[in-house]
């Protein structure tokens, strides 16, 4: 009689033909997995599928146990924090280093109010624009924020009302929604008209008016 080989994650076992497998176990098992993972499933989904894939079968996805993910995810949760306590320990040393020189001192936080400020400004002029605006903004922010108390407190006022527009105008009707693509695009309109761009497209296609041209 022949057999049909079923993957158990530890021992490869056989189960005779005859016999009838219950479902239930694999969709105990695959539920468990589902609830346990919550919010990040994302993170095993890829496992999972690229067992199916290879041709493992869903035996294997209900071959792993709550304890066994959950002692993975936990390894790599720790993995990721002790990397990131030595990084922060390592500028901490340095950042030591760096405020024993009271010249070097000095001279870093210019660097950094520069640097800084260059990036804020960038992120405000690109805020009407498409693109990550305001993440340039925060960026900004942070980076003033590590060496000002003043841009601390400003990021997080920014925020704050950052996200509380954002909850805000994401319950408006799809009307004032499209009020802000129209803005959008209107101020990028105007931005190409005020470099010449726009004239310079109008002349490409036989369009010779003089106010595409721009003011300069």
């Amino acid at each position: 009689m022949e057999e049909r080989p079923v993957h158990t994650g530890k021992v490869a076992g056989s189960i005779p033909a005859g016999t009838t497998e219950n479902p239930c176990h694999r969709i105990g098992a695959m539920t468990g997995v589902s609830s346990f993972l919550g919010g990040r499933s994302g993170d095993v989904a890829g496992s999972l599928d690229s067992s199916v894939d290879h041709g493992y079968g869903t035996e294997q996805v209900g071959a792993l146990s709550t304890e066994e993910i959950h002692s993975e995810m936990a390894g790599k949760d720790k993995s990721e924090t002790r990397r990131f306590a030595v990084v922060a320990d390592r500028w901490r040393r340095s950042r030591e280093r760096i405020a024993a020189n009271k010249h070097l001192e000095r001279t870093y936080r210019i660097v950094v109010g520069v640097v800084g400020g260059v990036v804020l400004v960038a992120g405000i002029i690109a805020i009407p624009y498409p693109g990550p605006g305001w993440l340039i903004v925060f960026t900004g922010l942070g980076i003033l924020a590590s060496e000002f108390e003043w841009a601390h407190r400003v990021l997080r006022w920014v925020r704050v009302r950052y996200d509380a527009f954002m909850t805000w105008f994401g319950k408006q009707s799809i009307w004032i929604r499209s009020l802000g693509a129209i803005f959008t695009c209107a101020v990028v309109l105007a931005t190409l008209w005020v470099l010449g761009a726009i004239g310079l497209f109008a002349s490409w296609v036989g369009l010779e008016q003089e106010w595409l041209q721009g003011p300069f």
